[in-house]
């Protein structure tokens, strides 16, 4: 039996509906952590991203200004 076959003579609910939110209830936790665990991956790396060109920024500002100052 394929897995098609599996869900023949039932309604169209059944397939579309009633089995996405059964696996949502068991799986959604699971789910849940996983999303979390990649949005919070996400914002640290576009955190460090920031602090990095922040902090080049600065350095080359802080040195290209002081080593004008020290030609005159």
């Amino acid at each position: 039996m394929s897995a098609n076959g599996f869900f023949n003579g039932l309604p169209w609910w059944v397939k579309w509906v009633a089995v996405p939110v059964i696996a949502l209830v068991v799986f959604g936790g699971l789910i849940a952590s996983i999303i979390g665990f990649i949005a919070t991956l996400l914002f640290k790396v576009v955190l460090f991203a920031a602090l990095v060109g922040g902090l080049v920024y600065l350095v080359k500002k802080f040195t290209s200004s002081s080593s004008s100052r020290s030609d005159w």
